[in-house]
């Protein structure tokens, strides 16, 4: 337990101190979005077809939340669940009127491409044969915490949780079943079908978890409140629309 706390607030100060840099670093005008890792492939294709100069902080919305609450500069702030955007809401920390639903997502079980397990749903991983599963740490991760309540609400947690290997982010994670490192994974359907190195078993249930709803907002300190803005508006865009269906992100209503 030390030790994950340890990783934890060392990834929340180097990310300041990698903001921090970028600011110094850059004349250009430019606004630092703070976007959970399940956003990473999507957000970089947009930012090819934005002309403003964006830089990103791809990490979990645990994490970033963190960041913001300790001052990193990051001007949007794109969220994995309603929970750490609520916590900067309650803190003032979001620019009034600037919140808004923005994506939707999916739990999906997966493999490595070529493991020959015969999995075909969530309750067969209590399986002897099944022994590492990837998941993210809870704590930070949503997409842990939605696996979490996943396998609650199946009856299976207590038979799996000796089982679990922690990823800081869902990237992380599903970088564990990529490299063949575990035998199964719990990521973001778009996180799978953004690799070509897994396969999907199964999709988890709606009813099984809370609605996997992405919010974004302005954060309160920005120094370019307008440009963020403006940038928020552009995720709303057909352009933007297009993109984060083609990985797989349903458009929240």
């Amino acid at each position: 337990m030390f030790l994950k706390r340890a990783i934890y607030f060392f990834l929340v100060l180097l990310g300041i101190i990698y903001f921090s840099f970028i600011i110094r670093g850059n004349n250009n005008p430019q606004i630092l979005i703070g976007a959970a890792a399940s956003l990473q492939p999507a957000l970089e294709e947009f930012s090819k077809k934005y002309p403003q100069n964006v830089d990103y902080n791809f990490a979990s919305s645990g994490i970033l939340q963190q960041q913001i609450e300790q001052g990193a500069p990051i001007d949007v702030f794109i969220s994995a669940s309603f929970k750490q955007m609520d916590n900067l809401e309650k803190n003032n920390l979001l620019l009034p009127n600037t919140r808004k639903n923005l994506l939707l997502n999916q739990i999906a079980l997966i493999t490595p491409k070529n493991n020959p397990l015969s999995l075909t749903n969530f309750p067969q991983l209590v399986q002897p044969k099944i022994t590492l599963i990837a998941i993210g740490e809870a704590r930070s991760v949503p997409a842990g915490q939605y696996a979490l309540e996943v396998f609650k609400n199946l009856g299976i947690l207590a038979s799996l949780e000796s089982k679990f290997v922690y990823g800081n982010n869902v990237r992380e994670t599903l970088t564990y079943v990529e490299t063949g490192n575990v035998d199964a994974g719990i990521v973001y359907l778009t996180d799978a079908k953004s690799s070509d190195k897994v396969k999907v078993i199964a999709i988890a249930d709606k009813q099984l978890h809370t609605p996997i709803i992405y919010p974004v907002a302005v954060i309160k300190n920005s120094k370019s409140q307008q440009i963020a803005k403006k940038y928020l508006e552009s995720l709303q865009s057909e352009t933007a629309r297009k993109i984060f269906q083609k990985y797989g992100f349903g458009i929240a209503k």
